[in-house]
């Protein structure tokens, strides 16, 4: 099948949702989401993205209904106002925003690169991406996020989740010779301990289920810092003045327990899904979410305004440079279908004729070329103009007749047409391609 897919979009971010709603979106890692996606029936490629403040999936179908149909039952416990669909054309302009750091709860932030890579990766492993229409929109999508961090000061200030988590905490506590608790020793439990490092905290302690991740962790910093376990997790939070939580478990890390005695305390979860149980300990135990971050990552986003604007603009011409991508790709398809089709019809009429031919006698290696050279002559000269037409058809967003072509021409095209909107364009009867090419001899 000739790939002219359409992709269709969801996304359950901090930007409608809460962390309660990302949380019932995730309910199913997203390898394994790529997996049954692709296990839908039309479904050509399929690509999920999981984060502690997005949750969003993508595929691409030969029919845009198709598609629309398998993001639609994504995500059926999370409440409407929480969920975006996206259309073929919203769906390139919105994974160009998210690599740009646009849609990050802290604008501009870098680490979105490095999980839009990963998670493609992990698509690609499955089968998810194969070289199609979302492959290729994924790819431009991280083109631009590093242009918009490469020309414009988008990212200026380097602040991220871990850092914005350290300055509320800088907020509502005294830093000054404190003691710092960051469980989890992943990226962003990296990232929150560099922060905490640059802030006058006295102490940081690493907790982590891998005890040789956690010392990797407290080695990159200059602030006295040891490395627990979890099992140690109580005591350690005991001491702490705050706690960033960030392990990426299934489950809650810090729980009423693992608090009961840590006196006043303040728990900022990073984690998606929860970190920290929200209620957990008793009063002198305040608990931050990433909810609780927008007055910091606001900040950021007012001191950046005028990068964004130039990423916007950038993004604006990346994305009609895209969609002529797509129309040239989906002419290509139509003409190339055309001429296949054109080929094996004179492959069979020029055996027929070269048959007839030698019925009344050999024929000279000459004779043999000079007719090969008309039926060339003649398949080259009757689509010149159906050609032009095609491609013409696909500058002007004339799906109708791009569909036709690919009914006329291309034997596996059996889907309704792929539009970029979504919009479907009439079948049509046609016949087949060699009584086409027989009337067109005819004329």
């Amino acid at each position: 099948m000739i790939n002219t897919g359409v992709i269709a979009g969801v996304s359950v971010s901090h930007t409608n949702a809460s962390v309660g709603d990302i949380e019932s979106a995730q309910t199913v890692d997203a390898t394994t989401l790529v997996s049954d996606l692709l296990a839908r029936e039309g479904i050509e490629e399929a690509f999920a993205i999981q984060t502690c403040n997005r949750a969003e999936a993508y595929v691409a179908a030969d029919d845009a209904a198709v598609a629309r149909a398998a993001v639609a039952a994504l995500a059926p416990d999370v409440r409407e106002g929480a969920i975006v669909y996206f259309n073929h054309e919203a769906s390139l302009r919105h994974l160009m925003r998210v690599a740009a750091g646009l849609e990050s709860l802290v604008l501009g932030e870098d680490q979105i690169l490095g999980q839009l890579h990963d998670a493609a990766t992990a698509a690609r492993e499955v089968g998810g991406l194969s070289g199609g229409v979302l492959d290729d929109a994924l790819s431009k999508a991280q083109q631009v996020g590093k242009r918009a961090r490469a020309e414009t000061a988008i990212n200026e200030g380097s602040l991220s989740l871990g850092s914005a988590a350290v300055e509320l905490a800088a907020r509502e506590t005294d830093l000054a010779d404190a003691s710092a608790l960051v469980v989890g020793a992943g990226e962003m439990g990296l990232l929150a301990a560099r922060a905490l490092d640059a802030s006058p905290v006295s102490r940081i302690v690493v907790a982590n289920r891998t005890h040789r991740t956690a010392e990797h962790v407290a080695a990159d910093l200059d602030t006295e810092s040891t490395t627990i376990s979890l099992e140690d997790l109580s005591a350690a939070a005991s001491r702490a003045d705050v706690v960033i939580a960030a392990t990426g478990a299934t489950e809650p890390t810090v729980r009423d327990e693992t608090v009961a005695d840590a006196g006043e305390t303040l728990c900022i979860d990073l984690g998606q899904p929860r970190d920290v149980v929200p209620d957990a300990g008793d009063e002198s135990v305040a608990v931050r979410d990433i909810d609780d971050l927008e007055t910091v990552t606001d900040e950021a986003r007012e001191r950046r305004a005028a990068a964004a604007k130039a990423v916007e603009e950038m993004i604006d011409a990346e994305f009609d440079r895209l969609l002529e991508e797509f129309k040239r790709k989906r002419a290509d398809d139509a003409v190339s279908a055309m001429y296949e089709s054109a080929e094996r019809t004179k492959q069979r009429e020029l055996r027929e004729a070269m048959a007839k031919l030698e019925a009344h006698g050999d024929l000279t290696d000459e004779q043999r070329e000079t007719v090969a050279a008309l039926a060339d002559s003649l398949v080259g000269q009757l689509l010149a103009a159906p050609t032009k037409s095609l491609r013409e058809a696909a500058a002007e967003d004339d799906w109708a007749t791009i569909h036709t072509a690919m009914k006329l021409f291309d034997p596996e095209f059996d889907g309704p047409p792929a539009t970029p909107d979504g919009a479907q364009s009439p079948d049509g009867g046609a016949e087949p391609p060699e009584r086409v090419l027989d009337q067109l001899s005819e004329d």
